[in-house]
């Protein structure tokens, strides 16, 4: 292999490897007040020391400190999560709820809208409730009677005017015959007084 190549390859295994461990460094809590709860029990084991006991098993000396510590920490943990769980359970009971009255809600409005929509598809006559086609045809009814009788009555007016019309040509030719009577029979009155007058005149003179 060239030296050179050599050289920059084992370089860069150099960079990679100390970046690997300065990155593990920093992932790993530097104290027990950092990172999770298992990041903290992993410190606390990192941090304790190892011996074996006198039946050969390993055991883990650990600071008293530490571990209350780490208790208290848990503890405080735990309680946040129950504080959460609390509020998580007062948020859904306050959702039910809300769910609730929007489905009651809904219910009203859909039952409004049913009404509605009933009452848009029906009208009122006389206080009773009638489809829009029953209405329409009993008002169609009622305006094709209504037509009918106008016809009727402008028949019955126009008969009615033609016999007053026929009635009012009679009585002025019955008054127009009578006036001719009268006329002719005062004229003959006239002369027959005047033939009455001449005959007493001549009865004078004889």
């Amino acid at each position: 292999m060239n030296p050179i190549k050599q050289s920059t390859f084992i370089f860069l295994f150099l960079l990679v490897s100390l970046t690997s461990l300065n990155a593990q460094e920093k992932l790993e809590p530097q104290s027990i007040n950092e990172g999770s709860i298992n990041d903290k029990f992993e410190y606390v084991l990192r941090k304790s020391g190892n011996f074996k006991g006198t039946n050969g098993l390993p055991y883990e000396a650990v600071k008293r400190s530490m571990l209350l510590s780490l208790q208290k920490q848990t503890n405080d943990s735990i309680n946040t999560l129950k504080s959460k769980l609390s509020k998580s359970n007062t948020t859904i009971i306050n959702q039910n709820k809300e769910i609730n009255d929007l489905k009651s809600n809904l219910s009203k409005t859909q039952a409004t809208l049913d009404n509605t929509n009933k009452e848009k598809d029906s009208m009122a006559l006389f206080g009773m409730q009638m489809s829009k086609t029953g209405y329409n045809m009993l008002m169609w009814t009622i305006i094709a009677a209504l037509l009918a009788l106008l016809i009727l009555f402008i028949y019955k007016f126009k008969n009615s005017n033609a016999i007053t019309k026929k009635a009012k040509q009679n009585l002025a030719e019955i008054e127009e015959e009578f006036d001719e009577h009268r006329r002719v029979a005062l004229e003959r009155e006239q002369k027959v007084r005047r033939q009455l007058q001449d005959e007493i005149n001549k009865q004078k003179g004889a």
